[in-house]
């Protein structure tokens, strides 16, 4: 570990904590930096908001992208004080982050009742235990939709 990701491991381990302590959320907290300064930070607030998807790595894009008014975080990168989970992982893509650093991994996770190994599963198509009916329908009138996104000359690609 460098003395760099040892500072930003030291913030986001203390975001972790105040999530803990607050009742917020468990012991999770993101950091995202660019050039060396820290942009944003978070812990989960899961149980503060109520809402499932209020990771700290989530919550910590979504400050960075309002910090820095974009999308594209390509030039940042994440500490966190654990391996992502599926959802936090697809937005760390889908913010462009090409760098992510973390502490524990998905077996500490799993050991104190975070376990999200049922998603990966369905995810490889291997779970025999699928938790979400999932059906396509009215496509014939969803598609226009997408005929007009891809027709729209002045759109923003992300």
């Amino acid at each position: 570990m460098t003395k760099e990701s040892e500072k930003y491991f030291e913030i986001a381990i203390e975001e972790a904590k105040n999530g803990i302590d607050s009742d917020e959320g468990g012991p999770f907290g993101a950091v995202i930096v660019k050039d060396g300064e820290v942009i944003a930070s978070a812990h989960n607030e899961v149980i503060k908001t109520n809402d499932p998807t209020a990771h700290a790595e989530i919550l910590a894009i979504r400050r960075a992208s309002e910090k820095l008014s974009r999308f594209d975080l390509s030039d940042c990168t994440i500490y966190s004080t654990c391996e992502p989970c599926p959802m936090c992982f697809s937005a760390i893509h889908w913010a462009k982050i090409k760098n992510l650093h973390y502490g524990c991994d998905n077996r500490d996770a799993s050991e104190i009742g975070f376990d999200d190994k049922f998603i990966y599963d369905v995810i490889r198509g291997v779970s025999d235990d699928i938790k979400l009916s999932s059906v396509q329908e009215h496509r014939e009138e969803c598609l226009p939709l997408f005929k007009l996104w891809e027709g729209k000359q002045d759109k923003v690609r992300y």
